[in-house]
């Protein structure tokens, strides 16, 4: 049953995406440039990731404007996303990079093959039992060392909490319960950060900073 509901959730959020793609591409182009402090730790992933060597890709790369940005930060970086149009115009717009479409739950690398990990906004579109299998999954293809970035919407409270996200169905998170879930997936934490909503904005933003022991 929980199967069947992942793939009609997919669905959902696949052709959702493939519906504004173009407009999400143009809204979300700068949107780092806007907020100092995310490009701040975007930028310290990478220094983290390139000391320690190894690919790393953008999970739920949208546009391809992120997996561009690690690029520019001396990363050998590529991204995957579910939609379809989404891949097409980062292809589009970047093709010295590679982009693919597929999901979370399964990555295309093999057990410990990448050395950096970027899920930004990508695991809000998950139901919630399925974060623990998303989490291990970026255990499985991390190398010992390596680190993984998760950007989400903060939830305030203990559980996730459902919202009305403009494009697909979404839940805000608390930044404790996915450090727990990491940590049960054997990910440790490096660090985190709750960011006040900016302008036009309307919740608070968590990031959470993690590594592959080893």
């Amino acid at each position: 049953m929980i199967g069947s509901q992942h793939s009609a959730r997919q669905d959902t959020v696949r052709a959702s995406y493939d519906s504004v793609a173009a407009l999400y591409s143009d809204l979300a182009r700068n949107a780092l440039d806007e907020q100092p402090l995310d490009g701040a730790l975007i930028t310290a992933f990478a220094e983290l990731v390139r000391r320690g060597g190894g690919r790393v890709v953008d999970a739920g790369c949208g546009p391809g404007h992120n997996t561009a940005r690690l690029r520019s930060l001396g990363l050998d970086a590529s991204g995957v996303d579910l939609s379809p149009e989404m891949v097409a115009l980062a292809r589009a717009e970047y093709p010295e990079q590679r982009f693919d479409e597929g999901s979370l739950t399964a990555l295309d690398a093999g057990d410990g093959a990448l050395g950096g990990v970027l899920s930004w906004y990508s695991v809000i579109h998950l139901a919630p039992e399925l974060l623990p299998e998303v989490l291990a999954e970026f255990h499985r293809v991390l190398a010992p060392g390596g680190h993984l970035l998760l950007g989400f919407f903060h939830a305030e409270g203990d559980e996730p909490e459902e919202f009305d996200h403009k494009v697909a169905p979404a839940y805000r998170l608390p930044l404790d319960l996915i450090a727990g879930l990491a940590r049960a997936a054997g990910l440790a934490e490096i660090a985190r950060m709750v960011r006040e909503p900016g302008e036009n904005e309307r919740f608070l933003h968590g990031r959470l900073l993690l590594r592959r022991p080893g």
